[in-house]
């Protein structure tokens, strides 16, 4: 990790692009990280227990949100031909990464790495991936989660991990308190599992 923050939009430090081989959607490939983002060394502790408990990406609209170099986009986007998936990052050196991954790996076709302001805002989605940003401070994380979960549609699941001693059980109750513009709450919570200090939780919006 360099001296660069991971939600930094424009990293100071040298890229010193390089290749990584990991493991993606039960299958070994190629990718390319670079400093300045999170985690470009490896799959981190919190995706890596994410993985093992989601579900294949539904064939419809999906949401990376902190997509990084691309590990949850990258694998709905292989995991399910029918997947379209939206990657959401302010780091703009990890949406470029995250692009060339998608195109390395053939699946540009199904991922687009964006910023946040460039995603339709009348687009929702049938699933909602993140290991989202805790470090950024409670108020700033509940803007995040206050601008994007609200936009599950109807019958989708939002899957989030979260760092046991950062908040997971306090984040959960206060997602649980959330309601969106109609008054409606955002879903149902639940605890899904735990593993290396993680707490993955799933939230499902009500089909009707």
């Amino acid at each position: 990790m360099s001296e660069d923050h991971y939600f930094t939009a424009e990293p100071a430090s040298a890229a010193e692009r390089r290749l990584l081989e990991v493991r993606l959607a039960g299958r070994d490939v190629t990718v390319e990280t670079a400093r300045g983002i999170f985690s470009p060394g490896h799959i981190d502790a919190g995706t890596q227990v994410l993985l093992r408990h989601l579900p294949p990406a539904p064939a419809g609209e999906v949401l990376d949100l902190g997509c990084g170099w691309g590990p949850l986009a990258l694998t709905a986007a292989l995991g399910t031909a029918d997947a379209r998936v939206t990657a959401v990052d302010v780091n703009r050196r990890a949406l470029d990464l995250a692009a060339r991954n998608a195109e390395r790996l053939g699946v540009a076709d199904r991922v687009r790495a964006v910023e946040p302001g460039d995603v339709d805002p009348n687009l929702t989605f049938d699933a909602i991936w993140s290991n989202p940003p805790i470090r950024v401070g409670k108020d700033a994380l509940h803007a995040l989660l206050t601008t994007w979960l609200p936009r599950l549609a109807p019958g989708g699941e939002a899957w989030l991990v979260v760092q046991k001693n950062l908040g997971a059980d306090s984040l959960a109750r206060w997602i649980a308190d959330q309601r969106d513009g109609t008054g409606a709450p955002w879903g149902g919570i639940e605890k899904i599992g735990s593993a290396k200090g993680f707490r993955v939780l799933r939230l499902t919006r009500p089909a009707h």
